[in-house]
C-alpha cells in the first residue's frame, strides 16, 4: 500500500461505522460502487446487465452495492431497503464478486444532511484498501437503476489501458418509458445536457464532459489524489469530475452506452429525476438552453488568455469588456484583477500558468457565467440548438429529434 492511499485513508476515508459484507476475497483490479435507497425493483436488472459482461473482466472486479438511508426514512423504503440487504445474502447472481455495505439498518444511516454523496463514498472508500494495487486498479459509479451492455467493462478496462487520463466519463442515453410526456420531456432535458456539452465543446473548455453519478470511471490512485468523493447530496459527480480533471484529466470513452432510469425522484435538490418531474407536471423547465453567443463569448475569453498570458490584469479586464459586459461584471465580482496577479506570479512558465487560469476559470464558473447569458424568449429550445450546431458546422439540423441524433453520435452514442 503506498505512502498516500495511507495518508488518505488515515485522514480523509471514512472507514467506520460501515463495513462491507460478503467478502470472500480481495484484490480485485477495479470496484463498481452501486448505492441504493429503496430500489428493490430495479436494482436487479441492473445487476443482470453487468452479468452479461465476458467473465474474464467480471472476475477481475467486484460490485458494492451501498444500501443507504437516513434515519428519518419513511417505513416503506426502510423495509424496500431490508428486504434487499437480505437478498444481496442470498448470493443471488454467483457469476458477480456481489458484495455490500449495511448503511440503513438502525445505528449504520446516514446522518441528517448527508445522501447519496456520502453513499458513494462509503463505497469507494471501504473498496480501496482491498483492492490490488500493483495493477493500477480502477473505480467505477453506477447507479441501482441505470443499464449496461456487455461491451461495458471490456470498454472501460481497454480505455485505461491505453489512457495516461486518470478519469473516463461514458455516454448515456435514458432509458425510453411508455409516457409520451414524460419521454418528451427526457429527451428535452437530453438536449439540453448535449447541447451544453456541444457549446463547451465548441468553446474550447477543458470541462466538456457530461457530469453523471452512473457514468464515469476512475483510477484508484487519482481518487485518491483527488481527495475522495465529497458528501453532497446532490451534485456530487459535478464537483468530484470537477475535481479530477484538475488532478489527472478526463476523456470521453467510446464503445459502451449506459442507460440511466429517467423516473421521477425527489431524492436530492436537482438533477435528472427532479427535472423530469417539474417538466411534466409543472410544464415548466429548471434549466434554460445556452443560446450560441454564450458559448461565443466564452470561445473569445479562452482565446484572450491563451492569446495574453503576459498581460497586466487591468489590460486583460480591458480587453474582456469588449468581449461582452457581462464578462467584465462576472470577472469584476471574482476579483479577477487580484487573481490574475498572484497567478502570473506564482507561475513562470506559460504551461503552468495557463493550467492554473483554468483551474481557477474551472466548470463551477463556467456554468455561472453562462447561466447570465440573457436568452431571447421569442426563440425555441429548438432555435438555440439548431443556431448553435450551425455554428459548429451543422447547418439545417432544425427539428429536435434529428438535433438528438447527430449530437448522440457526435457524443459516442
Amino acid at each position: 500500500m503506498n505512502k498516500q492511499l495511507k495518508k488518505y485513508l488515515h485522514s480523509r476515508a471514512i472507514t467506520s461505522p460501515w463495513q462491507i459484507g460478503g467478502i470472500s476475497r480481495t484484490g480485485f483490479t477495479a470496484a463498481i460502487i452501486v448505492p441504493a435507497l429503496a430500489e428493490g425493483e430495479s436494482l436487479p436488472a441492473t445487476l443482470e446487465s453487468l452479468c452479461l459482461n465476458p467473465p474474464e473482466y467480471l472476475v477481475r472486479t467486484w460490485v458494492v452495492v451501498v444500501v443507504n438511508n437516513r434515519a428519518d426514512i419513511p417505513a416503506e423504503p426502510l423495509a424496500d431497503n431490508q428486504k434487499t440487504i437480505d437478498w444481496l445474502r442470498s448470493n443471488p447472481y454467483p457469476q458477480l464478486n456481489l458484495v455490500w455495505v449495511d448503511a440503513s439498518s438502525s445505528g449504520l444511516e446516514l446522518p441528517a444532511r448527508d445522501g447519496v454523496g456520502l453513499a458513494r463514498k462509503i463505497g469507494f472508500d471501504a473498496s480501496l484498501p482491498l483492492l490490488d494495487w500493483g495493477v493500477d486498479p480502477l473505480l467505477i459509479s453506477l447507479d441501482a437503476d441505470t443499464l449496461v451492455d456487455q461491451q461495458y467493462l471490456p470498454t472501460i478496462f481497454d480505455h485505461f489501458a491505453r489512457s495516461n487520463k486518470g478519469t473516463v466519463v461514458i455516454p448515456f442515453r435514458h432509458q425510453p418509458v411508455p409516457s409520451p410526456k414524460q419521454e418528451i420531456a427526457i429527451r428535452h432535458y437530453e438536449l439540453y445536457l448535449r447541447s451544453y456539452l456541444f457549446g463547451l465543446q465548441l468553446a474550447g473548455s477543458p470541462y466538456a464532459y457530461h457530469s453523471i453519478g452512473s457514468a464515469f470511471a476512475c483510477r484508484a490512485e487519482a481518487y485518491v489524489k483527488a481527495g475522495g468523493m465529497n458528501r453532497r447530496c446532490g451534485g456530487e459527480d459535478f464537483y468530484f469530475l470537477q475535481q479530477l480533471r484538475k488532478i489527472s484529466g478526463i476523456e470521453m470513452v467510446r464503445g459502451t452506452v449506459v442507460r440511466p432510469s429517467p423516473r421521477f425522484s425527489n431524492r436530492v435538490p436537482f438533477g435528472t429525476g427532479k427535472t423530469v418531474q417539474a417538466h411534466v407536471e409543472e410544464g415548466s423547465a429548471q434549466f434554460h438552453f445556452v443560446p450560441v453567443g454564450g458559448f461565443q463569448m466564452l470561445k473569445e475569453w479562452f482565446e484572450l488568455i491563451d492569446g495574453h498570458l503576459d498581460l497586466p490584469a487591468d489590460q486583460i479586464s480591458q480587453q474582456a469588456l469588449n468581449i461582452s459586459p457581462v464578462l467584465y461584471q462576472f470577472l469584476t465580482e471574482l476579483n479577477f484583477n487580484q487573481i490574475w496577479e498572484k497567478l502570473q506570479e506564482n507561475h513562470s512558465s506559460r504551461r503552468q500558468l495557463l493550467a492554473a487560469f483554468h483551474n481557477w476559470f474551472d466548470a463551477l464558473r463556467t456554468r455561472q457565467l453562462l447561466t447570465r447569458i440573457e436568452i431571447n424568449s421569442c426563440f425555441s429550445a429548438e432555435q438555440i440548438v439548431e443556431e448553435l450546431l450551425s455554428w459548429g458546422g451543422y447547418a439545417g439540423v432544425g427539428k429536435t429529434a434529428d438535433q438528438l441524433d447527430l449530437m448522440e453520435k457526435l457524443q459516442g452514442v
